[in-house]
């Protein structure tokens, strides 16, 4: 199956860790100022589930939450975190197979989601999360970006990283989608924007008008 992180589930925070230190938390991190109480989230490839208990942390309860994620270990060792009195559907699904009403969320959180997809499939998912988020909803991006500006080890980095997951986990990728074209044709507004590692990801906070 395509883009699916099960035979490394157990060791992807580690490794992620190992090379990015808490950049990729952090940035993470950086956007749930974002969230108000009460609100519907829908969280596709949430990986191992950290960010549950990050946001019952911040939202003890209330919080209504849809958890996507592809690989079935992930979504085990995310069904093992404490979501607080929080309500969690997880569901192991592809997203651009879900079914949502429109305008159903007020979040959308996406992290290291796009980074997987070609074009075509990133344009595919774009609309579908675009539809299901409501007007005024706020998107919470945050992936790998490149620029030829942030130099070569970046450029050896990101290669070497898509390699390993094509290998690993078949992911379709050989190269990033400059995602902030989409956004950008949406008419999304950037509320807030923040980089880590030397800009190498990058976190940002999109209003729907």
């Amino acid at each position: 199956m395509r883009n699916n992180y099960d035979k490394i589930a157990s060791l992807y925070d580690r490794l992620s860790r190992l090379v990015f230190g808490r950049a990729q938390v952090n940035a993470q991190l950086a956007l749930l100022q974002y969230i108000e109480k009460d609100a519907r989230i829908l969280i596709i490839g949430g990986g191992t589930g950290w960010i549950l208990e990050a946001l019952a942390k911040l939202f003890p309860s209330g919080l209504q939450i849809t958890y996507v994620e592809i690989s079935a270990n992930m979504l085990a060792l995310s069904k093992q975190k404490n979501v607080g009195a929080n309500e969690v559907v997880f569901m192991q699904q592809a997203i651009e197979d879900c079914a949502f009403a429109d305008t159903s969320f007020d979040i959308v959180f996406t992290a290291f989601l796009f980074d997987n997809f070609k074009e075509e499939k990133a344009s595919v998912v774009f609309r579908l999360l675009d539809r299901w988020l409501k007007p005024s909803g706020k998107w919470l991006f945050v992936d790998f970006q490149y620029t030829r500006a942030h130099g070569w080890w970046q450029k050896v980095l990101l290669q070497a990283m898509l390699l390993f997951f094509r290998l690993v986990s078949k992911v379709e990728a050989t190269n990033l989608v400059d995602m902030t074209v989409f956004f950008k044709k949406a008419g999304y507004k950037i509320l807030f924007q923040t980089k880590r590692y030397k800009g190498f990801i990058g976190a940002t906070c999109y209003g729907k008008q």
